[in-house]
């Protein structure tokens, strides 16, 4: 007997666009500023706002390039699939749920690879990159939305008695997201306390 497919809210599919969207530009600023620094290795590029606020100080380090080439590349890729199937849900398509476990283990992987991105901005390079948090705006809500989903429809296994939270969960999906950034924020502004006078 077929399992039947599931299909995702409206509200899931024009966040996994937009948010999709605002990261695959993000991506592509990135990767045109990498060409640019590649032809040029002293050139000043348009998101180099300080010494602590710079797209090429964080580029230029190993951790830009994890996988051996730049992450920019990973991320042209990896937005465009969230924005390929929001479309397909506005166009009325279900997924089987092998499928939503795929992609809801994707998304914890990108939010995971930003977290770990953020703490190596802070704690080891020393330096914000604008566009990558840019890109960090557009993968944070998804991975809340599509993560709550999963688990409001039980594609992703939790105990039963948190069914009801993760149910009720699903509609405050932006009071994650919130918290998420608040975070991310307040341990900015600590970390960088004594340079940001420099901006001024």
């Amino acid at each position: 007997m077929q399992k039947p497919l599931i299909a995702g809210t409206t509200s899931l599919a024009w966040m996994l666009i937009s948010g999709g969207i605002v990261g695959w530009a993000a991506a592509l600023a990135l990767t045109i500023e990498r060409l640019n620094v590649a032809a040029n290795p002293d050139a000043v590029l348009s998101c180099d706002i300080s010494p602590f606020i710079s797209c090429k100080s964080v580029m230029l380090t190993w951790q830009a390039t994890l996988l051996g080439f730049p992450n920019t590349l990973i991320g042209l890729a990896a937005f465009f699939a969230p924005v390929l199937i929001g479309v397909a849900m506005l166009s009325g398509a279900k997924f089987a749920k092998w499928f939503w476990q795929i992609f809801t283990l994707a998304m914890t992987g990108g939010f995971a690879f930003v977290i770990w991105l953020f703490s190596q901005s802070l704690f080891d390079i020393g330096a914000l990159c604008p566009y990558c948090m840019v890109a960090w705006t557009g993968m944070i809500p998804m991975f809340w939305k599509q993560f709550l989903f999963a688990t409001s429809e039980g594609i992703v296994p939790v105990p039963i008695k948190t069914m009801g939270f993760f149910v009720a969960a699903y509609d405050w999906h932006w009071l994650f997201s919130f918290a998420t950034f608040a975070a991310i924020i307040t341990t900015t502004i600590w970390r960088f306390w004594d340079l940001w006078p420099s901006l001024f």
